[in-house]
Order: C-alpha cells, then structure tokens, then sequence
C-alpha cells in the first residue's frame, strides 16, 4: 500500500539557533505562502525581525526555495521520511540597513 505524503511537519532553524515550529504544512504550499507563515509565527523579542516575505529566504538540503515552488516539488532536498525536517532561514538586509 503506497500512500503519498500530503503534509510535511517542519521546523524553522533561525540564525541564533532558535527554532519556529516544528509545524505541519501540506505538501502542495508554495514557498511564498510558506514565508508567509514564517511572518506570522516570527518570535516578538527578535531583533533584525524580517519585514517582507521577500525578506525571507529558506534553505533546505543547502538550496535555497524559489518561490513558485510548492514543498512538494521540493521534496529532494530534505527528507520525507516521517520526521521533522529542519529548514534554516536567513534574513536579507535592505541596502539602507546595511550602511
């Protein structure tokens, strides 16, 4: 019996080494709805807090997320094997913060 996998429990691995989630998404989410969500759940005592979903960028078996892909297509850069996966996040800086 072969069923398809149609959510996916994932955790978000922030710079600091803290975590958001673990959390389940279904598998047919695209990345920027994923952002979305990383917006939503973002802890309110983190400085640097990103502001945009284009702000976020999720990394994943060393790839970053396009996002017009959905988790599912997704699918060969972490593993489905039941358990959480681990996604890192990484935070772009606008130019004016930088400088």
């Amino acid at each position: 019996m072969s069923e398809v996998q149609d959510s996916l429990e994932i955790r978000f691995r922030l710079i600091d080494g803290s975590d958001i989630g673990p959390k389940s998404f279904p598998t047919a989410l695209n990345v920027a709805s994923l952002k979305e969500s990383i917006l939503s759940q973002w802890p309110k005592d983190k400085e640097n807090a990103p502001r945009t979903v284009k702000d976020v960028k999720i990394i994943s078996g060393g790839k970053i997320l396009e996002n017009n892909r959905t988790i599912g297509e997704c699918r060969s850069l972490y593993d489905v094997s039941g358990g959480i996966t681990t996604m890192h996040i990484l935070i772009s800086q606008t130019p004016q913060e930088k400088g």
